[in-house]
C-alpha cells in the first residue's frame, strides 16, 4: 500500500478520497515527541531524553533523583522541545505508563514531591492547541531511552 492506496488504486481505509482531503489531513499531522527518563538506582543518578523531529532531540543528567521524578522532568521537557518548534498540536509518546496516566488524572499522585511536576505539565500544556499522551511499548522509546542513558553515561563514567 503505497501512497494510501490499495493494490486496485483505490484509497486505503483512513486515506482521503480527495485532493483536497489530503491537504487537510497533512495540515493535521501533530508534532511527535518521545520521552524517556533514567535512574541507576531508585534513588541514584538520573538523567532524561527526548527523542524529537528535525534536530530537536535533548537529553540532560538531572543528578540524584527517582526513576519517577526523572521520568517527569523528561516530560516537561518533551513539551519544552514542541513548544521551542511552534507545535500547536502535539502527541508525546513514552513507555511511562504511570506519568501518562497520572498526567491524565487515571492515576492520582501520591507522592506528594511529584505533584509540582503534574502541576507544571498542565501549565505547560495550556500552550497548545491540541495534546495526546500515548503510552507505547518499550521497544517503540529507544531512541529516547538511549538519549536518557547518554546524558548517564556521561555524568557518570564508568557506570553502566
Amino acid at each position: 500500500m503505497e501512497g494510501g492506496r490499495n493494490e486496485s488504486g483505490e484509497p486505503a481505509p483512513g486515506f482521503p478520497r480527495t485532493p483536497s482531503a489530503a491537504r487537510t489531513m497533512k495540515a493535521a499531522v501533530p508534532f511527535i515527541v518521545y520521552f524517556d527518563g533514567a535512574s541507576r538506582g531508585n534513588p541514584g543518578p538520573s538523567a532524561w531524553g527526548v527523542f524529537a523531529p528535525a534536530g530537536r532531540s535533548r537529553n540532560k543528567a538531572i543528578g540524584r533523583a527517582t526513576n519517577n521524578e526523572a521520568e517527569w522532568q523528561g516530560f516537561l521537557a518533551a513539551l519544552d522541545v514542541a513548544a521551542a518548534a511552534g507545535a500547536t498540536d502535539v502527541e508525546v509518546r513514552a513507555d511511562s505508563e504511570l506519568v501518562l496516566r497520572q498526567f491524565l488524572g487515571t492515576y492520582r499522585v501520591k507522592a506528594a514531591h511529584l505533584a509540582p511536576y503534574l502541576a507544571a505539565a498542565r501549565e505547560k500544556a495550556r500552550r497548545f492547541k491540541r495534546l495526546s499522551v500515548v503510552h507505547v511499548p518499550r521497544g517503540e522509546n529507544r531512541e529516547a531511552d538511549a538519549l536518557a542513558n547518554a546524558a548517564l553515561d556521561e555524568a557518570v563514567p564508568g557506570r553502566r
